[in-house]
């Protein structure tokens, strides 16, 4: 999930759009009543929408919402799971933490679990070189879910992949196969581009010494590499493969959060930061935001006082003018106006009431 798929979610109007959101289980044996649960709520959802229409006018999206409930792989599931369907679209989504469950149809679908998942949980990319084929993941915290869009995966079909190198007497036939493993690689290099410019997202880079070699020579993300991984996982698993990215992303996280602490107490004694949440806000949509900190399990539902420009705390979060989650729109400012976003451990910004922001000026 990135922000190109909760965007286009978002877009998506018009009456019936069903949602389901549930908790779900990563192990056994939790894990088996999942697909009841899920089931179960999928009917209820076909009996609400058969209550108000009639079944022949609603049968393409009963076919679309079976489908996709079938689709679902429980041996590999999270701690919530998303169903989204309507006439014209169908999408699931695994959220690394537990969600309500809730059948919801309206002229929208409910996506605030999405935009939570989006900007209170690490994310990254995993890309792993190969001549057949080259693939690339999405990392949310220790799940990789492989990019099967935009051109991945991808193969080298030039000469030297899946096509012979010239032969005959005094052609360098390594020449060439390098020539063509950097050609290959710059192809893979324009095919990330449209990811990290909708989530410029940190990176890691996993392949045999040789692909990181060329990888490095025509790149141009190498300031958004944190680490690499040596060694042919061709045939390895998203699931196996996470083992190994998840900890040096971690360790990376670590390093950058300790960075972060020491920036902060600088930015305090010079007098560039917010710590109240209301002028955090309004410092935000201000785009006066240079770096954000936030803790990790911070939320903070409220509505705005009169003048539009404090925010209020809220109780009811069902209350009509309501935001579900303040953070979620500091956060979403921040990135929208070129800031970054660093999410800390909870209880790390304590003393500054669990979110801070580092200003420009």
């Amino acid at each position: 999930m990135n922000r190109h798929d909760v965007h286009l979610v978002q877009q998506i109007m018009g009456y019936p759009c069903v949602s389901i959101t549930l908790p779900t289980h990563r192990t056994a044996p939790e894990n088996r009543q999942d697909p009841v649960r899920v089931k179960n709520l999928v009917r209820e959802a076909v009996n609400r929408l058969l209550d108000e229409f009639p079944k022949r006018e609603i049968e393409p999206l009963l076919i679309r919402l079976e489908k996709l409930a079938e689709s679902i792989d429980y041996n590999y599931l999270l701690d919530g799971l998303v169903l989204y369907a309507n006439h014209d679209f169908s999408q699931s989504f695994m959220l690394p933490f537990s969600i309500p469950e809730r059948v919801v149809v309206d002229d929208t679908f409910l996506t605030r679990d999405l935009v939570h998942a989006l900007n209170h949980t690490t994310r990254y990319w995993v890309l792993s070189l190969s001549e057949k084929p080259t693939r690339l993941y999405e990392g949310v915290r220790d799940n990789l879910k492989e990019i099967q869009i935009e051109g991945f995966p991808m193969e080298h079909t030039m000469p030297g992949g899946s096509k012979s190198l010239p032969g005959g007497k005094g052609v360098n036939i390594s020449a060439y196969r390098d020539e063509y493993h950097r050609k290959f690689f710059r192809q893979v290099d324009s095919a990330l581009k449209p990811f990290m410019d909708a989530d410029r997202l940190p990176l890691v880079v996993v392949g045999v010494d040789r692909y990181h070699s060329f990888f490095n020579e025509v790149t141009k993300y190498s300031d958004q590499i944190i680490g690499r991984i040596t060694g042919n996982y061709d045939k390895t698993s998203a699931h196996d493969l996470s083992k190994l990215v998840w900890p040096l992303v971690e360790e990376n996280l670590a390093k950058k959060r300790e960075k972060m602490l020491g920036e902060l107490e600088k930015a305090v004694s010079d007098r560039k930061v917010a710590t109240e949440i209301s002028d955090i806000w309004q410092k935000a949509s201000s785009g006066l935001g240079r770096h954000l900190m936030v803790e990790e399990g911070f939320q903070f539902p409220a509505r705005l006082d009169q003048s539009g420009q404090n925010l209020i705390p809220a109780d009811d979060v069902t209350a009509p003018d309501v935001i579900d989650d303040a953070v979620d729109e500091i956060i979403e400012f921040v990135v929208q106006m070129g800031g970054e976003v660093t999410f800390m451990q909870d209880g790390q910004l304590e003393k500054y009431q669990r979110i801070a922001l580092i200003l420009r000026y």
